[in-house]
């Protein structure tokens, strides 16, 4: 019966989406405790550290020079040991230069399977069936995220565990699902032989300017809504750690629903309800007063960015078959440009109007908003935007 579920694509996506979490999710939650405890970290080196993270998934264009080397399972088998590994060394290395380096290295695992999932997921699921299959996906990396975070309370709360061995446990599972993955799949094969070399269409532009923007806002939601419930509403790390929790049983929930909603629905409608919520959202933000309603925007925000499916079925009824490995990487460093600049220049803003700060999120919500009515109702190659001709 295992061995027949290894032969669907959906279940190699599946156990690609619980791979990921498992490693990431566990560096994540420790990170700034153990760089703080065991390498004296001052806001310097974490402001470094998460610099030098973000540079992999800017540079995720370059996962399309891989294919000259080697077929794509077999760059997800290698991103997802790089990932492993380098969160299994992590609590080895408890240094300055060790934690750059083990951050860079589970950070371009990381950044490239995430970038070789989507290209995957757009190859091998039919267009009728991805925003399900999407959803599903979602959910399941959700529902590990939560699983891993239970874990890691169990091992470092309760059972005291040292940073080292929680590390290094969490970065062999990954490993030993990759080599699952690896040895027990099948060599998928997609609609078409993917392009070598970059690919960036000027009739995918509508496509690549929603991604920048989604990636602006996205920027702004990670880092600075998370820090406007600490600094201004007093937030504890049991409390955010609750926060988290709720978003992540809401996400296995409706994910897949979500999926559901957008086949039914069709890309341009949901669009259009995803940006119209978030610029209700982001200016909500900037006078919110009451803890409970900035809690309540907080899980509005996350659910809405599920909606971000819709975005990925619109690339795959446009694109051809041959580019989406090529536009994967390309859109996820289009995603990755204002990861790099934007938390520092904000970071300013913040000092002088935190507020000034979710208005623009709201402005670039809007840009988004007027953008997504350049969808047609029925997508399709030929008719990238309504001004297409077909």
């Amino acid at each position: 019966m295992l061995r027949q579920q290894l032969q669907k694509p959906e279940t190699f996506l599946y156990l690609f989406a619980a791979a990921v979490p498992i490693s990431f999710a566990a560096w994540q939650a420790m990170i700034n405790n153990f760089s703080i405890e065991q390498a004296g970290f001052t806001g310097i080196e974490i402001g470094i550290l998460q610099s030098l993270r973000e540079v992999p998934g800017f540079l995720a264009f370059a996962v399309v020079f891989l294919l000259l080397l080697m077929r794509e399972q077999t760059i997800a088998f290698i991103s997802l040991l790089a990932l492993g590994i380098g969160t299994a060394l992590t609590g080895m290395l408890p240094s300055v230069l060790g934690l750059y380096f083990t951050t860079v290295l589970m950070s371009v695992g990381f950044h490239y399977a995430e970038t070789i999932m989507q290209s995957l997921s757009l190859q091998l699921i039919g267009v009728d069936r991805l925003p399900q299959v999407l959803g599903k996906v979602l959910a399941v990396g959700s529902f590990i995220g939560l699983v891993v975070f239970a874990l890691l309370y169990l091992l470092v709360e309760l059972l005291a565990l040292d940073y080292l061995w929680v590390y290094l446990m969490f970065g062999l599972c990954t490993i030993a699902l990759a080599a699952v993955m690896f040895f027990g799949c099948p060599r998928f094969r997609g609609e078409a032989e993917q392009h070598k070399t970059m690919v960036v269409r000027k009739r995918y532009w509508l496509f690549y300017l929603l991604t920048f923007l989604s990636g602006a806002r996205r920027q702004i939601f990670v880092v600075f809504a998370g820090f406007l419930m600490v600094e201004k509403f007093g937030f504890t790390v049991g409390e955010m750690s609750l926060l988290f929790l709720v978003n992540g049983v809401l996400t296995i929930y409706l994910a897949p629903r979500i999926g559901r909603l957008v086949g039914y629905w069709g890309e341009k409608r949901t669009l259009t309800l995803e940006y119209a919520g978030l610029v209700c959202i982001f200016s909500a933000y900037a006078f919110a007063e009451s803890a409970w309603f900035a809690s309540i925007l907080y899980i509005l925000d996350h659910l809405f960015f599920a909606m971000a499916i819709a975005l990925k079925s619109y690339l795959k009824k446009i694109a051809d078959p041959a580019d989406m490995a090529a536009t994967a990487g390309v859109s996820f460093s289009i995603n990755h440009i204002a990861a790099v600049v934007l938390p520092f220049v904000l970071g300013l803003v913040w000092i002088a109007s935190p507020s000034l700060v979710f208005l623009t999120g709201a402005m670039i919500a809007f840009a988004s908003l007027v953008l997504s009515q350049l969808v047609p109702g029925a997508p399709e190659k030929g008719m990238e935007t309504v001004f297409s001709h077909g």
